[in-house]
């Protein structure tokens, strides 16, 4: 045989393999609104950048009819490429060839992806299409999962790990998403370990819990999932997004565009939050303000919507936002909340991203219920986080902020590098209404006139207490700023501390309260 019918046969079969299970397969994978593994691929990284390997790979299993059967790239295209230049290493996973099962050796081949992050400090992405592990090799495919998740663990922390369900993702192979950084999942898509679930809708007026509709499509509003895309193409974009945010590995920082050179006072904010405590507003409409171009990606939108996350840039740098939501439950922090929240904050400190938290809290939820699901092991999962975060932590106090609650939400006792609060705010042990009661209530029983009594302490209480100026007056508050200035106090303060070091006392880890 010649070097050219060598060639010729070597341009065969990657083309062969390149079909995956066939044309038929793939129209069929068209037609249920679905791109292939390639295509993936293809929508995601910059032109002509992958480098598959990992093409000629194939099963080696003899049971249960196995021996002999073609499955192209053992149903998994694994490689690496770049997204606006920066290297990522990948895994799309075929439905087209055999349902995207995962055997032996496409866990290899995944595996794989992930040590190659590692030692070249680059984000890993799987995409995720496959009904699950592959009966016919048994202990050699659940063995496979067994890997990939221990290389889940190890890679967690050191480099991002984005997972995009675009297909089906069942039984145990939902536990490697889980244990990835960010979930995308499209419409349609389903991930589960026992039954289906699908996403029904996520623009317009529909996207509520009762629409979202089934037991485990409670993915999106349990905290399984952070992002919902209408198609594959929107997964892929909304991973370039997410990844524009995100720096390489964790000995990096975030990648920094360009800054404003002088930052103008925005009055809006004067106006924006009601002085009436009990009066909602939409806390990111603040952060639209705050963050550059009002370009914000809340993470988890969908999940324990009392807290609100996601990520910004401030003159050029990323940022994490964390903030309570007035608008839902009246930002109160619940068991969800604080869940949501120390999650955020652990990746942003794992991952150099300084925090700012705005704060507009009454305090953690009461009630049977919360207290039975342990809210005080949940809200201690928040105080351990901003306590354990060594990145740049600024605070904001734009209304008011009472009890364990101010506590809790990165106040200067947690080692915040800046907390400072609008006019407005008040900052107090709990309501002036609450306290008087529980301090004066002989007082206001045994009065002439008790309803005119009581409106005088709540005056009295807040004069003393729920203002800024007696927590300023100890030093637990830096500065009381107009909200107009909350941009530009911002970004000279993270221009200051963005490179600050921190040394703790040395240990294994922290025992988070999980």
């Amino acid at each position: 045989m010649t070097i050219e019918q060598k060639i010729e046969e070597l341009n065969r079969r990657r083309e062969e393999i390149s079909l995956g299970g066939g044309q038929e397969r793939i129209d069929r994978q068209h037609k249920a609104g679905f791109l292939t593994a390639r295509e993936r691929i293809n929508a995601l990284l910059d032109q002509d950048s992958f480098q598959e390997m990992g093409l000629f790979a194939e099963h080696r299993c003899t049971n249960f009819g196995m021996e002999g059967k073609k499955m192209p790239a053992d149903g998994v295209v694994t490689g690496a490429g770049s997204i606006e230049g920066r290297l990522v290493h990948l895994a799309s996973q075929d439905f087209t060839v055999s349902g995207g099962s995962a055997g032996e050796m496409h866990s290899v081949k995944i595996v794989q992806m992930m040590q190659a992050c590692l030692k070249t400090g680059s984000p890993f992405i799987l995409i995720n299409d496959s009904g699950g592990a592959r009966i016919q090799e048994g202990i050699d495919s659940l063995s496979g999962y067994g890997r990939i998740f221990y290389n889940n663990v190890m890679l967690s922390g050191v480099v991002p790990q984005i997972s995009l369900i675009c297909g089906p993702c069942a039984g145990g192979a939902a536990y490697s998403p889980a244990l990835t950084d960010f979930i995308i999942q499209t419409r349609g898509a389903r991930m589960f370990i026992t039954g289906p679930s699908v996403i029904k809708s996520v623009t317009g007026e529909d996207v509520t819990a009762e629409e979202l509709g089934g037991p485990n499509a409670q993915m999106c509003i349990s905290g399984v999932v952070h992002f919902i895309a209408e198609n594959d193409l929107d997964a892929m974009a909304i991973c370039k997004r997410l990844l524009s945010f995100l720096p390489s590995n964790n000995l990096e920082d975030p990648p920094q565009f360009e800054a404003e050179e002088v930052i103008m006072p925005d009055k809006g904010l004067n106006s924006i939050v009601p002085l009436n405590p009990k009066q909602s507003y939409d806390v990111r409409d603040v952060i639209l303000h705050v963050v550059d171009r009002g370009d914000f990606m809340e993470v988890q939108e969908f999940f324990a919507q009392n807290i609100v996350i996601g990520f910004a840039r401030l003159q050029g740098r990323t940022v994490g936002v964390v903030a309570n939501q007035p608008a839902v439950m009246a930002g109160v922090l619940d068991i969800n909340a604080s869940d949501k929240a120390a999650r955020f904050i652990r990746f942003c400190n794992a991952f150099n991203i300084p925090i700012i938290t705005f704060v507009d809290v009454p305090g953690f939820l009461p009630g049977v219920e919360q207290e039975h699901g342990g809210i005080i092991r949940h809200g201690a999962k928040l105080l351990f986080a901003y306590s354990a975060a060594t990145v740049p932590k600024l605070t904001v106090i734009l209304r008011k902020s009472y009890g364990g609650a101010y506590i809790a939400m990165c106040s200067k006792d947690l080692d915040a590098d800046r907390v400072v609060c609008w006019p407005g705010a008040e900052i107090a042990v709990m309501g002036a209404e609450g306290a008087v009661e529980i301090i004066f209530r002989n007082e206001i029983k045994n009065a002439a006139d008790p309803a005119a009594r009581h409106q005088e302490l709540v005056r009295e209480y807040q004069e003393s207490f729920s203002t800024p100026y007696a927590a300023a007056s100890r030093f637990q508050i830096d500065d009381i700023i107009e909200p107009a200035e909350t941009r530009r106090y911002l970004a000279m303060a993270l221009d200051i501390v963005h490179s600050k070091r921190e040394f703790r006392p040395q240990k294994k880890h922290g025992l988070i309260p999980l």
